[in-house]
This record gives C-alpha cells, sequence and structure tokens, in this order.
C-alpha cells in the first residue's frame, strides 16, 4: 500500500515555537504551569507534564513560579491578571495570534462593526474578541454573515486557522452590507499551504488520514475539506484508533496532520499502516 505524506503535516511554527519555549522555560523555572493546554493535542500535553509543565485554568489557581500563555493566547483581562499576579510569565502566544489581537483593537476603534470570522467558542477568537472594543460579531459561516445589520463602517479579521475560502466568501457578503469595508487577511499562510496540500492528496488517494486533536479547529478543517472531495477520511489522534478494515481493497492513502500534532504521533501512525 502506497502512503501519501503531506509536507506540512505536523507543528507549524507558532506551535512549533510554543513548545520550545516551554521546555527551556522549564530550566529556568522551579514550578511551571500553562494558562490552558499550551497546544491542542492531549499526546503532547500529556508529554509536557511528564516534563513538569502542569496545566492551570485560571490564573488565581496558579501555584507554581512562573505560567506560560498558550499558543492560542488568552483574553486581555487574563493577560492583565497574569503580569499582575507577581509570577514569571513566558508569553507563548503565536505571533499571528497577536497580529489578529492588535488588528481587532485597531480595527474596532475605527470601524462601526468589527466582523470577526471564526468559531466562537475557540479559546483564540475568545482572546481575539476580548481585545475588541465596541460593536463586534463572530461569524463562522456565510450564512451567519448574511445576519450581519447594515452599517456605515465595517472592519473584518479572521481567526489564523480560517479557510481562505470562507474568508473570501464572508468578505464577499460583508461588502454587500456596508461601502467602507477594512480587511485584515489574519489568516496564517500554513494554514493555507496546509489546507491547499490536503485537497491535493485527497483527490489521488483512495482513503485519507487526518491525525491531530479532536479539539483542534484546524484538524477538523483539514478532514472536512478531505471528505469535500469525496473521499473516505478518517480523522484520529493515536495509531491506536486505526482499525485494519479500513484498508481491505486500498492501494493509495493519504495522510497529513494538523498544525498542532506532534512528530512522534505521525510516525507512530506511518509504522501502523506499514505493518498491516
Amino acid at each position: 500500500m502506497e502512503i501519501l505524506l503531506a509536507k506540512s503535516a505536523g507543528f507549524c511554527f507558532g506551535v512549533k515555537r510554543a513548545t520550545q519555549m516551554a521546555f527551556d522555560a522549564v530550566n529556568h523555572y522551579s514550578s511551571l504551569q500553562s494558562l490552558g493546554p499550551l497546544i491542542h493535542s492531549p499526546q503532547m500535553v500529556k508529554k509536557l507534564e511528564d516534563h513538569g509543565i502542569r496545566v492551570c485554568h485560571q490564573v488565581e489557581d496558579a501555584d507554581g513560579d512562573a505560567l506560560i500563555v498558550r499558543s492560542h493566547g488568552v483574553t486581555a483581562t487574563e493577560m492583565t491578571a497574569l503580569h499582575a499576579s507577581g509570577k514569571a510569565v513566558v508569553d507563548a502566544t503565536c505571533p499571528f495570534v497577536t497580529r489578529a489581537q492588535k488588528h481587532a483593537a485597531e480595527l474596532s476603534r475605527d470601524a462601526g462593526l468589527l466582523v470577526i470570522v471564526g468559531e466562537a467558542h475557540h479559546p483564540e477568537v475568545k482572546g481575539i474578541l476580548s481585545y475588541a472594543t465596541g460593536d463586534v460579531q463572530v461569524v463562522a459561516n456565510v450564512e451567519q454573515a448574511r445576519k450581519l445589520p447594515q452599517c456605515r463602517k465595517m472592519g473584518i479579521i479572521a481567526q489564523t486557522t480560517q479557510s481562505l475560502d470562507n474568508f473570501r466568501e464572508i468578505v464577499g457578503v460583508c461588502l454587500e452590507k456596508t461601502r467602507d469595508l477594512k480587511i485584515y487577511n489574519t489568516i496564517c499562510d500554513a494554514t493555507s499551504v496546509r489546507q491547499e496540500e490536503a485537497v491535493a492528496i485527497a483527490r489521488q488517494v483512495e482513503l485519507m488520514l487526518v491525525v491531530g486533536g479532536y479539539n483542534s479547529a484546524n484538524t477538523r478543517r483539514l478532514a472536512e475539506l478531505c471528505r469535500e472531495q469525496g473521499t473516505t477520511t478518517h480523522h484520529l489522534e493515536t495509531a491506536a484508533e486505526i482499525d485494519p478494515a479500513w484498508f481491505a481493497g486500498i492501494d493509495r492513502v493519504g495522510l497529513t496532520a494538523g498544525a498542532s500534532t506532534p512528530q512522534f504521533l505521525i510516525d507512530e501512525i506511518i509504522t501502523r499502516l506499514r505493518a498491516l
């Protein structure tokens, strides 16, 4: 069975940076905690815990010497509380997320309505939203965008892992809602590359495997895009979830992974596939 592995599979720049900062910080602090899971990979979070980096969910619950800010960022209120806590702060927020937060603050001051394209419940979007003032709405798709009100001025940004096609379609709807639209494409370039490669591979294979946390928005989106190509697609976190029955009569299988998926999980999947 031939395996087509996406070159872009695995850690993106922001996640790689955050995990490296976390492991480096272990050598500088006697007790280190992350405010929320550092990245959206339960297996990697467990590995970090094995190295002494525990997860806490509120600043007031932290009892370590230092706190590390997760790659998805935190809310403005949480960041203020972090710096007021008296603990050392290691800010591992992805630079692309930080850029989106700054644009949210800027546009919400200047625009009549700020539109954030993304998943309202996602930690990154909650963080971006917290930096905005005035009228702001989060929309996930064109249908929700069509319900936006007409307004004199509008600004629009996106969750960094959004689909570029979805963003463009929503921008098109917003252009019908206002005569003054200011657009910042805050989607990480690596997201578009990863999605394009996943689609290209899905069109060449009979079965697609997408590896990554079930809580990872960008991994779920990869799986959706592969399914949209008409290719049978399985989203899984570990090699233990592979069912040999999936591969009956399959000659070519594609493999990609989300931006928070560590290399060791990808390697385990490949080893399992080669043993079938």
